[in-house]
């Protein structure tokens, strides 16, 4: 028996000894290896070369309604692991208010892989040197005064066992890329132009999808001439407009007011004293008007390329694809096994049917909370980008984030973008520079009045998004596609 089929076995013995001393659940998550490798060139200088590996397994608990959680390096702490998770559970059953659920769920035996043509970690250091090297002499100039470009790469393979008599086998795959250019404006302030990489939500995940030009790499000229633009441009004056969002500036507005207010344990309350709540209640469900009829917001499980796609979450949920907000009525949430049951104890009825397969962990030393997968806008029938500046009276289009402040309860937000270009009577006339916007998060949804169509529909990826005390850093994925908000607060008074 090799090493992994006899963890299995070892697992499987433990969860079976945890049912029988009282525990109404348990699950464990082995990950035999979790790789990642980031690299990072600063001046065309090498800032970093970081390269892990960690092994482990984490362990779950439910006794008394209670959760207990422990982890252990390696495969030899099992036994120890479920020890302790389930002495803590029994603790934590003590103090606990509120008796945690899981609920019965039919047994899942799957398996999960991302698709990659070329796995990152077989590809030399040298190679993929020479890759951002290349990449960052396109981006110099005398006037640049700095570039930074950056790859990172994960791998992991992960067994997930339950009680219910899952079993699960994923190996997942991700692939994220940088480029940044800065260079002092007319004023002395530092102005800069970035690109990420992004996939349109099909393909494959490996070294491939980096080396692809239309990618990431065929946008280094674009980004410097920008940026040549930028620096020599007109501050955005204050006043009311429209604001049309590229995807590379959507993403965030999604990802901050629509993504993290619809994750059902800050919905609960669970998050307030890290990260902020969530306006929405669970009255909410089922008749929040949260946008125009325009807006159309679904978890969509079943994208082929994206960092929020895994198969499986973490309780063993399969990943589905499902409406959250549908035709601007807020309609469900992002969630996990225990709390649904919670929300609907809560309520004193069924708010919500069954989980929505959102239940992730970062590590295997890091237990289960609800998270984003794919959060995404669906196409439109509004037509290409030009198509909505063409209808355009008086407006700006902005893209890719430079600052973000978010209300403590994703309320209200205030954001700053790289560049924007003014829109006067359905043309684009001229770059300007320092825009920002600002509004209430439903009024300001309410006010969509153009969604663009599959052409302009992107997968961005996000590798960094933080939650959970101790936090937990997730990478995800939101598909967007451009978007027109009317008579939106831009600009800073006094600019």
């Amino acid at each position: 028996m090799d090493a992994i089929s006899a963890a299995r076995s070892q697992i499987r013995r433990n969860i079976d000894r945890m049912v029988s001393e009282g525990a109404e659940y348990s699950d464990a998550r082995f990950f035999t290896e979790d790789w990642s490798e980031n690299l990072v060139l600063y001046d065309g200088n090498l800032e970093a070369n970081d390269t892990g590996l960690e092994t482990g397994v984490g362990v779950r608990v439910l006794w008394g309604g209670a959760w207990g959680f422990a982890a252990s390096s390696g495969s030899s702490g099992i036994d120890a692991s479920f020890d302790l998770a389930l002495r803590n559970a029994r603790t934590a059953a003590g103090l606990v208010k509120v008796k945690l659920r899981m609920g019965s769920a039919s047994p899942v035996n799957g398996t999960y892989t991302s698709p990659v043509e070329v796995d990152p970690f077989g590809v030399g250091l040298g190679d993929k040197l020479d890759f951002l090297v290349s990449l960052d002499s396109r981006l110099r100039d005398d006037w640049i005064l700095r570039r930074i470009v950056s790859a990172a790469f994960t791998r992991r393979h992960v067994l997930f066992l339950n009680s219910d008599g899952t079993e699960i086998e994923k190996r997942l795959a991700d692939t994220f890329a940088e480029m940044t250019v800065m260079a002092l404006d007319s004023d002395g302030q530092m102005q800069r132009r970035s690109m990420s990489l992004f996939s349109t939500g099909r393909g494959s995940r490996g070294w491939e999808m980096l080396t692809c030009p239309d990618l990431f790499g065929g946008h280094a000229e674009r980004i410097k001439s920008e940026l040549s633009s930028l620096i020599g441009a007109e501050p955005l004056e204050y006043g009311r407009r429209s604001v049309i969002l590229l995807p590379g500036q959507t993403f965030l507005q999604v990802h901050e007011t629509i993504g993290h207010p619809l994750e059902l344990d800050r919905i609960l309350g669970y998050e307030l004293s890290f990260a902020g709540g969530s306006f929405v209640t669970l009255d909410s469900i089922g008749s929040l008007r949260y946008g125009s009829e325009k807006l159309n917001v679904s978890s969509f499980g079943g994208i082929e390329n994206s960092p929020g796609t895994f198969g499986y979450d973490d309780d063993g949920t399969p990943e589905k694809d499902y409406m959250l907000i549908d035709s601007g009525i807020l309609v469900n949430v992002l969630s996990s096994r225990a709390m649904v049951n919670e929300a609907n104890d809560r309520a004193g009825r069924k708010v919500l049917a069954d989980s929505g397969g959102a239940a992730r962990a970062t590590a295997f030393y890091r237990a289960p909370i609800d998270r984003m997968t794919n959060v995404n806008i669906l196409p439109g029938t509004d037509g290409s980008l030009e198509d909505i500046v063409a209808s355009t009276a008086d407006g700006i289009i902005v893209d890719n984030p430079t600052s973000w402040s978010i209300g403590s309860n994703r309320e209200h937000f205030h954001f700053g973008c790289e560049i924007a270009w003014e829109v006067k009577d359905g043309r684009r006339t001229r770059i300007l520079r320092n825009p920002t916007y600002q509004g209430h998060t439903l009024e300001f949804y309410n006010s969509l009045d153009a969604v663009g169509d599959e052409s302009t529909w992107r997968l961005m990826q996000v590798d960094n998004c933080g939650k959970g005390e101790p936090n937990q850093v997730m990478q995800l994925g939101h598909g967007v596609p451009v978007v027109r908000f009317g008579n939106v607060i831009t600009g800073e008074r006094g600019q």
